[in-house]
């Protein structure tokens, strides 16, 4: 992990820390394919409108640090976030997007493209899941990033900058829900907030919020 130039301040005992953890904007895919860890997918003009639009929610935040996923879509979305707080961006490899072996592949929940026999051993176990990157393993390395986080700025603010599968996994790890899940039916839309409040490194609160407005869950290369 790289982590931002910023000094902490001192830690009080029993320190509240308020970890935000942000799924990128809208990103420039007009091929519709799921990009996954793929390089060079950059923020739609749209995605760069939500972003901007975080940063005048968080306006008032007392952000301490910001830290992003090492890929485009969500270094980009921190950007302006992490200027208008005067900080710059740390990146962690732990809250990058889910392998799938279905990157690069013009493949969308529910479009039927799916349903090929040539994909069906990639999906004999929704389980774990055959077609990418075990749940549990996402769950775990999100979880770390999130309190290496926490740990660079304890009782004020962090933004974490991550993706929606990611984001979802740790959220519903945190709460004691099974790992494996219909996607059309995730919380977590682009530009969302899934913010989590630490007493000292005990999770004490959950709270998520869209200050970029609703998305379609089902939108290609969460």
């Amino acid at each position: 992990m790289t982590p931002p130039a910023t000094t902490p301040p001192a830690t009080p005992s029993g320190t509240r820390t308020t970890v935000h953890v942000l799924r990128h904007g809208e990103v420039h895919n007009p091929d519709g394919i799921l990009y996954g860890r793929i390089p060079g997918f950059r923020l739609s003009e749209n995605g760069r409108h939500q972003a901007e639009l975080v940063a005048k929610a968080l306006a008032d935040a007392d952000l301490g640090a910001v830290v992003a996923s090492p890929l485009q879509r969500a270094q980009e979305t921190a950007a302006p976030i992490a200027a208008a707080h005067g900080l710059d961006i740390g990146t962690d490899e732990g809250l990058i997007e889910a392998g799938n072996r279905f990157e690069g592949l013009k493949v969308a929940v529910g479009d039927g493209a799916l349903r090929s026999p040539r994909h069906w051993p990639k999906l004999r176990d929704p389980f774990t899941p055959s077609w990418g990157e075990p749940y549990l393993e996402i769950a775990h390395r999100m979880l770390g990033a999130v309190h290496r986080a926490r740990e660079l700025a304890p009782g004020r603010e962090v933004l974490c900058v991550s993706h929606q599968l990611p984001i979802w996994t740790l959220r519903r790890f945190v709460t004691g829900q099974r790992l494996w899940h219909d996607p059309r039916r995730r919380q977590c839309g682009l530009a969302s907030l899934t913010t989590l409040v630490f007493d000292d490194a005990e999770l004490t609160q959950l709270r998520y919020s869209e200050p970029a407005g609703a998305s379609d869950p089902r939108t290609t290369g969460a």
